[in-house]
């Protein structure tokens, strides 16, 4: 396994290096002190199975350079490790594509657990974002039915249960966003939530779960 570590703290890459090397899977570890630098490694590894950013640093212009990263490199999944701890930067860097957001000041144990998640295919959702997610404002034409926002017997809102339903039926991110008239960023938070809630890591295993509880119909 090869992840690129894009940070200008050196001590803070050397107690990365450390978590790093307990996941399960012996790790190289690619290491950058700035951006453009960050850039160059993932030009020239584009084997890479992970890379992990800081947003202030040298040559990095926050979540704009994450949109820049995402988009030049779409097939490396991005989890931002940072000691930025607005909600709205957070919001703003999962919209941007990545597929993680962990505050610099998170226990190792969580890290990990955070990294675990994104290399098997899911999406880590930091505790700030879990936090009144029901409440997050999305730009909809229509207003806010209060209803959605209660959760049935599992812990899912109504809006989840109507992104679940799009994603057993084989919708793609950007098609459940276009139905739902929200951000493609909201619905990867929707669906991120939901596989925490659920206890999954795919939308393949979501779907799955969703059909043995009852919460949707089993696919022919």
């Amino acid at each position: 396994m090869k992840i690129l570590l894009v940070d200008d703290h050196a001590l803070f890459r050397e107690g990365m290096r450390y978590v790093l090397q307990q996941l399960p899977e012996e790790v190289e570890i690619l290491e950058a002190g700035n951006f453009p630098d960050g850039l160059t490694l993932a030009t020239q590894h584009p084997e890479l199975d992970l890379a992990l950013l800081d947003l202030n640093m040298p040559g990095s212009e926050g979540p704009v350079s994450i949109k820049f990263f995402h988009h030049r490199y779409p097939h490396i999944p991005v989890v931002v490790i940072s000691g930025e701890e607005s909600r709205g930067v957070m919001e703003k860097v999962m919209s941007y594509g990545a597929m993680g957001f962990v505050c610099k000041n998170s226990a190792a144990q969580v890290m990990l657990g955070a990294l675990k998640l994104v290399l098997t295919g899911g999406i880590y959702i930091p505790p700030q974002l879990l936090q009144r997610q029901g409440l997050m404002v999305e730009k909809q034409p229509e207003q806010v039915d209060g209803r959605s926002l209660r959760t049935n017997e599992y812990g899912l809102t109504a809006r989840q249960m109507q992104v679940l339903t799009h994603l057993s039926n084989g919708l793609s991110n950007k098609e459940i966003a276009e139905q739902m008239c929200l951000a493609e960023g909201t619905v990867k938070i929707h669906i991120a939530t939901m596989y925490q809630i659920l206890r999954v890591g795919s939308r393949m295993e979501a779907v799955r779960m969703a059909e043995g509880l009852g919460l949707i119909g089993t696919s022919s």
